[in-house]
């Protein structure tokens, strides 16, 4: 492939978003070059403080806990107090409480300030998500989540090898450093990023009923994504919470799994918009039906796995099932969001990888102690095949119908939406 063309193919993939777009993707990127706590709260609390690798779990767990919480009550701030002061309220309230985690010595103290960690940061999620879809058009929303996630990914690679170099230094200077660049996104977010909630219009007023969380939960066909999205996610965090302690046991050494598992971001950060331009516009149910089953069989795959290259080449498979379900789920979900409902919506999509980060760590830990690793392995690829065989089910009576080579003219918009985005479709 020529220069030119590549400079082509580069161009198209980011050209026709809005400038807001850009913007919160520079916050998002941002707020991912400083993730630090995430990454070494275990180290910081086994090597750093000498407390226990169970500790260290509970405090997990309990970050975790707060991010399932938040999820719940960021959706419904992002709907009635717009996106913009949700994401200003959790991203200060994030700086704040990450600069006192980085202070506790009492692990009562860092365990409570650790659940406020996870409620305060995983507040912003929805708001993001709800922002990004009132401002891209219908066609091109696949391509933002797209870009979006590979600003997480590349800022995460990159976060992680520095706040490596720094805790060798010093975990509080970590911290600290968080919290600092989260006080950017929160000033990005305040300069340049105006207000995208819809107005309700008085006509919808009379006409559409309030959207409340139990509009959410009723509805059963958008609660099938969410309950597809836990399964999906529980695979999925086998990377970081299966893998590793099943290549310990094996004999691998830490440095073993952190070249094993750097091939998921290096994947992602060079497959994933070449990849997203090719799946674009094709047809979602077939899209996440693949990438349910890669991931299933990826991970099933490491039962087999006896060198670091063939850990490596599970990870390739397993990646690529990453890449394509991402933002096609996250359309979906825009697909089936009322436009006046979309923050709930949205929180209510995030608390399903929230849920997950807490059940994956024990499912592991019990399957591989009771079992062994293989069976974990067996395990999610029955799950990835309940997955897409539960895609497969789902989405075959959703508008928006595949053409004969396969794709579709772009995603459905609901029946709610506004009726200019359902003209822009």
């Amino acid at each position: 492939m020529s220069a030119a063309t590549l400079r082509r193919a580069a161009k198209e993939s980011v050209s026709g978003l809005p400038r807001e777009f850009w913007w919160l993707w520079t916050s998002t990127l941002v707020n991912r070059l400083g993730a630090f706590v995430a990454t070494f709260m275990a180290l910081y609390l086994t090597l750093d403080r000498g407390y226990s690798a169970s500790y260290a779990g509970l405090v997990a767990a309990l970050h975790g806990l707060g991010g399932v919480v938040s999820s719940l009550g960021a959706g419904v701030m992002a709907d009635r107090l717009g996106r913009r002061p949700t994401l200003l309220i959790a991203q200060t309230s994030t700086a704040l409480s990450v600069a006192l985690l980085g202070f506790m010595e009492h692990p009562v103290a860092i365990a409570a300030v650790a659940c406020l960690v996870g409620l305060t940061s995983n507040a912003s999620r929805p708001a993001v998500q709800a922002m990004m879809a009132d401002i891209v058009r219908p066609e091109d929303r696949v391509r933002a989540f797209a870009l979006n996630y590979w600003a997480i990914n590349l800022g995460f690679a990159i976060s992680s090898a520095a706040a490596g170099l720094i805790a060798e230094y010093s975990y509080l200077a970590g911290f600290l450093g968080e919290a600092a660049l989260t006080l950017v996104c929160a000033v990005l977010v305040f300069v340049k990023l105006p207000e995208s909630r819809p107005e309700r219009s008085a006509a919808a007023d009379k006409t559409e009923a309030e959207i409340g969380l139990g509009t959410v939960l009723r509805d059963r066909r958008f609660m099938g994504v969410v309950g597809l999205s836990f399964l999906i996610s529980l695979i999925f965090m086998q990377g970081s919470v299966g893998l590793p302690v099943a290549m310990g046991l094996d004999g691998w050494s830490p440095s073993d799994y952190g070249l094993v598992i750097a091939v998921n971001g290096v994947l992602i950060v060079a497959l994933q918009i070449p990849v997203t331009r090719f799946i674009e516009h094709r047809d979602p149910q077939r899209l996440l039906v693949i990438s349910a089953l890669l991931a299933g069989y990826g991970f099933g795959l490491t039962a087999f796995a006896g060198s670091i290259g063939v850990y490596a080449l599970t990870v390739c498979v397993w990646t690529l099932a990453e890449i394509i379900n991402s933002p096609t789920q996250m359309g979906l979900v825009v697909r089936l969001s009322p436009v006046h409902g979309r923050g709930r919506y949205q929180g209510v999509y995030t608390m399903s990888w929230s849920v997950a980060a807490l059940v994956a760590p024990l499912l592991a830990g019990y399957v591989i102690d009771h079992f062994g690793a293989e069976w974990l392995w067996g395990s999610c690829g029955v799950i990835g095949t309940v997955a897409a065989l539960g895609y497969w089910l789902l989405m075959r009576a959703l508008p928006g119908a595949p053409t004969a080579d396969g794709r579709i003219p772009g995603p459905a918009v609901p029946a709610t939406a506004e009726p200019s985005e359902r003209a822009d479709a």
